[in-house]
Formats: structure tokens, C-alpha cells, sequence
């Protein structure tokens, strides 16, 4: 059975019971591209968008906002292209992000570039293209970013990420809003830093912004900060400094297994009670809420290996392919993609990967009726799946497919050999 049902973007065919993505067989997928392989609905990301630019519509009622899609949750350029088409902007955190958004017909006035690390090159690139605003993390990256648009004559834009010290009450790997944290400016000292930024001759302060984490399955924390903010917008007013926008960034959550997740419309409501009658744009930075639950990850059963203290089932993907159980011991939940079979029975097994790794468990004691050479499916493998994926092991990273109603599409090949040792080839002096 798949948990949730109607949470996912998979269902099972009504008659053998074969698992699907929109109009599409998974176990045809795997034949055709190949395993490990992540399989992206395209339906399910539009779906995904619409229910949260309709959810702030309602709420805002006329008045403007911007989704600004997280790139780093997935950063394929179908998917940008695809978010592009529907009218998104776009949340960056390097200069790499800003190239895949124009790369993929972004629009760069649509773009904020957050990240507490940016280089001059970085600023350049972003000042060149002409974006929409900077959100600065810290003094050093003020002066940082007014020296390079000196250097180009140019005027740009900033808000601050404060860091509002809310708790979120997520994995404190994926917590951001806390004192303790390293990103964003303390909320006590954010006046001060915005007076000095209107000393600044190239900079003009044009919105506030905050994110305190990511996986957020209750929204309280997130409006506590954005009162927070809304609160400093005010008193930024007052000395005569108005901004154009407020964001309380992004990380709302999606279901893994069986969590309650945020109402979008109530959370819509929310922010547009603590607006008031402020006239200002309001921003949003989703990613995973948009895009997790629209990917799985499928991978083929190598061998099924009983032991006396447990089974495994070794899987050809691996840690490489999605780290997030071992880095965050994040749930997935994992399926068969075959019709139902009279003659099967369930085993327990912890569904494990080839890496050289003790981490590299995709899943604990999962009921699975798996033979050698069957399919899986990880589910809600949308978001932090392919983009923190790498070549450990020398291992080739996963090919990407979009499935668009009956027609599924290659949109980034699996890695050759040639591409994983290309670099390594230097030519000999």
C-alpha cells in the first residue's frame, strides 16, 4: 500500500495494480532509462504551484506577490523552465543558481540571491544580470556588495535576512532562525545595520526577509516571525526608510509518511492579517513544498540478503543518490512498482545501498514483498534528492525523467565514465 494515499504524485493501476506516474507504467520507466533514475509529474509540480499562488491570491486579494521557487530544493532546467512558464520567480543561493534560472529563461528582475557566502564574482554576475534584490546576511557582505556595484556603477538592491531567533522545531540541521545559527543578521541588530546601509552610495534598501527553517509541519513559528519582521518593516518606517516588500521566506513542509502539513490558504490568511493595509509586496521562497512530493527515486533490487539478525534488500541506489537519510534520518517511504502477485509474501528488510558506507540505509524495517531484479520506488524524492547527489564510490549520478500525461522524457542523461574522469584528463605538457 502507498501511505497517504493521494499525497504522492504515484498511484496504482485500477486493474493489475502496477504502480504509475500520471499515465505512465514506473516499471516501463525503469526499462527504457535505466536504474537508480528520479521520475518527476509534471502535473504534480504545476498542481504544487498553483495550489499556493492561488492559496496567496485569495488572500492578498489584488494586491501583489511573488513566489520565488528555492532553486536549491531542485535546480533541473526543465523544472526551472517549467516554474519559469507558470510565472515564478526565483530564490538562488550562487552564482551557478543564477546561470541555470537564465539558462532556463528565468527572469532575472524576478530573482533574489540569498546565501551568507557570496563572492565578488558572485555579486557581479547578480548585478549584471540585474535582479531583483540581494538578501544580505551579514556587515561585511553590505560593504562587500556596495564596493562591486561601485566597481560597476550600478545601484543595488538589498533587504536583510534577519534572523528573528523563532524556533522552528525542525531537524537542527535544516534550523536557521535560531541566535546560535550562522545565517542571517540578529534581529537586535538589525535597525542599526539598515542605517548603515542607507549611508551606503550604491545600495538601496528595498524589502526585509527572514527564514527560520525548512520541513516546517506547523505554521505558528512561521508567523511568529513574520510579525516579527512585519514589526521591523514598521519601525524602519517610522525612521523614514520604506520598503517595497516583506518576506518571511520559505520552508514549508510536505508529507514523508504520515505528518499533518501547513493549510495554505490559512497560512495565506495569516500573512495578509499581518500586513494589514502596509502597502507592500509580499514574498514567498518555497522549494521543497512545491516539488518534493512530485519526484521518486527507482531503483532495482540487486540481491535480497537474509541474515540471521535481519534482512536486507541492497538496492542499486545508493547514499550517493539520496543522502538525506543519512544525513538527516529522514523518512522515505519505499514501494513496489510491480503488479500485485498472488504468490507474494512480505518480508521486513532494511533497504540498503551498495556504498561502502554503514550509513547507506535508504529505509529501516520496511514490509516488502522484493524479489532480485524487481523495481522500487522512493517516494518523495522531489526535493534534495538529485542536487545533493555525488560521484562517492566513483559512483555515475542518476539519470532525470519528466512525465507529462502518457509521454515521459528524458531531461538529463546518466553520467558516462567519460564524464566522471573528463576533468582528470589533462593534456599533457
Amino acid at each position: 500500500m502507498i501511505a497517504s494515499p493521494g499525497t504522492f504524485s504515484v498511484h496504482r493501476d485500477g486493474v493489475a495494480g502496477a504502480l504509475m506516474m500520471e499515465g505512465v507504467l514506473l516499471d516501463d520507466i525503469a526499462a527504457r532509462f535505466g536504474t537508480p533514475c528520479f521520475v518527476y509529474s509534471k502535473a504534480a509540480l504545476v498542481s504544487a504551484y498553483h495550489r499556493l499562488d492561488a492559496a496567496l491570491r485569495a488572500a492578498r486579494n489584488g494586491r501583489p506577490h511573488l513566489i520565488c521557487y528555492a532553486v536549491k530544493a531542485n535546480s533541473n532546467l526543465a523544472i526551472l523552465r517549467l516554474f519559469a512558464a507558470l510565472g515564478s520567480g526565483f530564490d538562488i543561493v550562487s552564482g551557478g543558481e543564477l546561470m541555470r534560472v537564465l539558462e532556463a529563461g528565468g527572469d532575472p528582475r524576478k530573482v533574489v540571491f540569498s546565501g551568507l557566502g557570496k563572492t565578488a564574482a558572485e555579486m557581479r554576475l547578480a548585478l549584471q544580470a540585474n535582479i531583483k534584490c540581494f538578501n544580505v546576511e551579514s556587515e561585511s557582505e553590505l560593504d562587500r556588495l556596495n564596493d562591486v556595484a561601485v566597481a560597476l556603477g550600478v545601484e543595488a538592491r538589498i533587504s536583510l535576512r534577519v534572523n528573528p531567533d523563532v524556533d522552528a522545531k525542525t531537524h537542527p540541521y535544516i534550523s536557521t532562525g535560531l541566535k546560535n545559527n550562522k545565517f542571517g543578521i540578529a534581529f537586535d541588530r538589525a535597525i542599526d545595520v539598515y542605517r548603515r546601509a542607507t549611508a551606503l552610495s550604491h545600495i538601496r534598501i528595498v524589502g526585509v526577509d527572514c527564514h527560520i527553517g525548512s520541513q516546517l509541519t506547523d505554521d505558528k513559528p512561521l508567523r511568529e516571525a513574520m510579525q516579527r519582521i512585519v514589526a521591523l518593516a514598521d519601525s524602519l518606517a517610522r525612521e523614514g526608510v520604506m520598503v517595497h516588500h516583506i518576506c518571511p521566506g520559505g520552508g514549508i513542509g510536505i508529507t514523508y509518511k504520515d505528518e499533518d502539513t501547513i493549510d495554505l490558504k490559512g497560512y495565506a490568511d495569516a500573512l495578509e492579517a499581518s500586513l494589514g493595509a502596509r502597502d507592500v509586496e509580499l514574498l514567498l521562497e518555497p522549494g521543497r513544498v512545491l516539488v518534493g512530493n512530485a519526484g521518486v527515486l527507482l531503483s532495482r533490487v540487486e540481491f535480497v540478503k537474509p541474515t540471521e539478525n535481519k534482512n536486507f534488500l541492497v538496492i542499486d541506489a545508493a547514499m550517493n543518490d539520496l543522502i538525506r537519510p543519512s544525513l538527516y534520518q529522514a523518512h522515505h517511504e519505499v514501494v513496489m512498482t510491480g503488479p500485485f502477485r498472488a504468490d507474494a509474501s512480505e518480508s521486513v528488510y532494511d533497504v540498503v545501498g551498495p556504498v561502502c558506507e554503514s550509513a547507506d540505509v535508504l529505509a529501516h524495517a520496511r514490509s516488502l514483498a522484493a524479489r532480485q531484479g524487481d523495481v522500487v520506488a522512493i517516494l518523495s524524492a522531489g526535493a534534495y534528492a538529485f542536487v545533493m547527489s555525488s560521484n562517492y564510490n566513483s559512483r555515475l549520478r542518476a539519470a532525470e525523467v519528466m512525465v507529462d500525461g502518457d509521454s515521459a522524457t528524458l531531461i538529463r542523461k546518466r553520467e558516462s565514465f567519460d564524464d566522471l574522469v573528463g576533468l582528470e584528463r589533462l593534456q599533457s605538457s
